[in-house]
């Protein structure tokens, strides 16, 4: 039997054994080896057949990303490992690090149960750190840490014991301080902070595949100073073979992460809103393969032979070809073709299907999205999955050849299918499509996947930055009329504070979630109660409230007010923006009693005059997307490096030393960011590494306003002239 079949037996055995499986990410910053630990990890579990091959980026399977040097795509791999007297079933997932495709690292975090946290141990925690771990504990996923490269501390920085300890203690501090600021609101959390006494962090080196943690020195003996002079005595080799990396993680996976019998009963309440004393939900939190089919889908990806393939956790049941399940949110039934699961760029077929418990890669569900709850009976769907980045780069997207135009708009449909960070709007009528991502890398990315694995040239416009509009002061009530003078709506607008808006965008706060648990998330974060009792509608980051008192068929009309708002809202009286950071107040309005006359040619123009009004009078500003900047550079370098971030409106936080490189930290406008990768190249003889990071919006310069104000609307076919009532520029 072949080392591969064997593996999947295995796998096959221990999937009826919920106790035994572990469902785990590994997550970091860009570069900072997760990948490279990854197929440690494979070539510990025998899924590599040499052992020095655990350095060839197993798991990055697409071309571009073996090219990039990066991961792009989330990849899944089930492996198996013996602890203690058990073996046990590892689903992995691998996720990117790059800021650009952190979407796939928050769906991720939906299919898992741990997240093993990857920590370079000289560059520290850094902005990509920071986000992987919110996003893991916002999902209810337990953390472990891994610090890598502490090879390292001893070849390259000449580091001593004590100077080691200090520098690993201050990485681990860091990444607690992250954890304990997240779970100290968590009722259904212990203490989930990492320290290297319990064995939740482990130390090594995914390059040379050594690793140590608290446990592994006390069955090896072998601690820092065995590791330092092994280092620096060339013993690389005999180190692995001594305290091998992958023993050392695995064996902390399983001892310290949770098995989905322990996870489920306090993950389901908090990503489903169903209800709690159901049968479906004590089958999700009892992990019951003989119960209903509850499948959430955190991936979809196309196969070449086998199609669409719908990758996620499956909660309770057993998924079996042959079945016919719903689709959250789709009318009719999906038939499934076939249950398997991914043994790293591969599929396996698993004729048995795959019990309650584990990951699964299904194909046949035709309907299915990222974030689609797939079930055999009809039931609440799982809480959508809150991506904290927003596009902020937009490019359009055209077939040379007309003929291609049909197959172009098909692939642009399936791309917003499988990223849902992706937005592509299409006009069928021009031929032109606009994408908008996360960065200048993912959407050419995206571009360069349409061309070379649909075969579809295509010809890309200069990247599009996108902004926000928001108020910045409290308006004066403002009267919308309709266009048959029957109808009128009374309307204010003020800022929200950041703290509402950042609780919104973190999912806290949504109108899916039950009303008392609205109204205490927006108290917490600064809202006072009776404002916060009276949320009529949430759009974005915006919020209206009605402030009504008895209005005589205003209950009937308040659909069509929500409609003009939202139209009022996406597209913002400056430049066709979208909005941010409002509140709203609906005081009053004046409605006619017949139907006829309040229907929405009237009632949807009166509101968004309203609206837009209101802004203008709110003193309402562009904003434009920021983002942290980090480069590494030899000193001689540093001139011209800092120059590249102030040159662009930018500003130069911090500048320090690390190891041989000087570090420089900063801020600047995504706009000015087009083309850095070039510049930063030839203005540092292309010695320089940079990472970047989304930071936001801030409001545009004054003197910028009006400029950048004309500047999109002409791009956007607009009339020139701005309202009279803007008289802010």
């Amino acid at each position: 039997m072949g080392r591969r079949k064997k593996i999947v037996q295995e796998c096959e055995q221990l999937m009826d054994k919920p106790e035994q499986i572990r469902n785990i990410a590994i997550a970091a910053h860009v570069d900072h080896g997760k990948t490279t630990l990854t197929d440690n990890l494979l070539a510990g579990a025998g899924m590599i057949a040499d052992e020095g091959e655990a350095t060839r980026l197993m798991m990055d399977t697409e071309e571009d990303e073996q090219e990039r040097g990066i991961t792009i795509d989330a990849a899944n791999v089930s492996m198996t490992h013996e602890y203690g007297e058990d073996n046990h079933l590892i689903n992995l997932i691998d996720t990117p690090g790059h800021v650009d495709f952190g979407g796939d690292v928050t769906r991720a975090m939906r299919a898992v149960d741990g997240a093993l946290v990857v920590v370079d141990a000289v560059e520290g925690a850094m902005p990509q750190t920071e986000t992987v771990v919110r996003q893991a504990l916002r999902e209810g996923v337990k953390p472990a840490l891994f610090i890598n490269k502490v090879d390292r501390l001893i070849s390259e920085l000449q580091e001593g014991p004590q100077e080691m300890q200090e520098r690993l203690m201050d990485v681990i501090g860091d990444v607690n301080e992250l954890i304990r600021g997240m779970t100290e609101d968590m009722d259904d959390v212990d203490d989930w902070t990492v320290s290297v006494e319990d064995g939740t962090v482990a130390f090594g080196s995914a390059l040379y595949k050594w690793g140590v943690s608290a446990p592994s020195m006390a069955a090896t003996g072998i601690g820092f100073p065995e590791i330092i002079e092994m280092e620096r005595n060339d013993q690389r080799r005999e180190l692995h073979e001594q305290t091998p990396l992958s023993d050392v993680v695995l064996d902390m996976v399983a001892e310290h992460f949770p098995d989905p019998l322990d996870a489920q009963p306090r993950r389901i309440p908090r990503v489903w809103r169903g209800d709690d004393e159901s049968e479906i939900s004590r089958q999700m939190q009892e992990v019951d393969d003989d119960g209903e089919v509850v499948f959430m889908v955190t991936d979809i990806s196309m196969d070449p032979h086998a199609g669409e393939i719908a990758t996620g956790r499956l909660f309770s049941g057993t998924i079996k070809q042959g079945q016919e399940l719903y689709v959250s949110g789709t009318a009719g039934k999906n038939r499934v073709q076939s249950v398997g699961i991914f043994m790293g760029g591969e599929r396996e077929e698993l004729d048995r299907g795959v019990p309650a418990g584990n990951i699964a890669a299904v194909t046949g569900l035709r309907d299915a999205i990222a974030g689609s709850t797939v079930s055999s009976i009809e039931m609440t769907p799982f809480e959508s999955i809150e991506h904290i980045s927003e596009p902020v780069i937009t490019k359009s997207v055209e077939a040379k050849n007309m003929d291609d135009l049909p197959k172009l708009i098909e692939t642009l449909q399936q791309v917003a299918k499988e990223d849902p960070t992706i937005r592509v709007e299409i006009n069928e009528d021009t031929g032109e499509h606009l994408i908008s991502g996360q960065g200048e890398l993912h959407l050419e990315v995206i571009t360069q996947r349409i061309q070379k694995n649909q075969g579809i040239p295509v010809q890309t416009g200069e990247p599009i930055v996108v902004y926000r509009e928001a108020p910045q002061q409290e308006s004066r009530e403002v009267e919308g009329v309709s266009p048959n003078r029957h109808n009128k709506f009374y309307i204010t607008v003020e800022p929200l504070s950041d703290d509402v808006v950042e609780t919104i965008k973190l999912g806290e706060a949504s109108m899916d979630m039950p009303e008392l648990e609205r109204r205490e998330a927006l108290q917490e974060a600064g809202m006072d109660k009776d404002t916060s009792q009276n949320v009529e509608h949430i759009h974005g980051t915006n919020i209206l409230i009605d402030d009504t008192k008895g209005i005589q068929h205003l209950n009937e009309t308040m659909e069509l007010v929500i409609e003009g708002l939202d139209e009022a809202l996406d597209d913002g009286p400056l430049a066709n923006e979208p909005v941010q950071g409002a509140l709203l107040r609906l005081h009053d309005a004046k409605l006619h009693e017949d139907t006829i006359h309040r229907g929405p040619a009237q009632v949807i123009p009166a509101v968004r005059n309203a609206v837009h009004r209101a802004l203008i009078d709110a003193d309402i500003k562009l904003l434009e997307p920021i983002q942290n900047v980090r480069i590494d550079v030899p000193s001689e370098h540093m001139g011209s490096a800092s120059g590249e971030i102030q040159g662009r409106r930018g500003r130069v936080d911090d500048m320090y030393q690390e190891g041989d490189l000087m570090v420089i930290e900063g801020i600047a406008p995504v706009e000015e960011m087009i083309g850095f990768s070039s510049d930063i190249r030839s203005a540092t003889e292309g010695r320089a590494s940079w990472n970047t990071e989304n930071a936001g919006f801030r409001v545009l310069s004054d003197n910028l306003q009006r400029e950048k104000i004309m500047e999109i609307r002409e791009r956007k076919g607009m009339k020139l002239e701005l309202p009279s009532s803007v008289d802010q520029f």
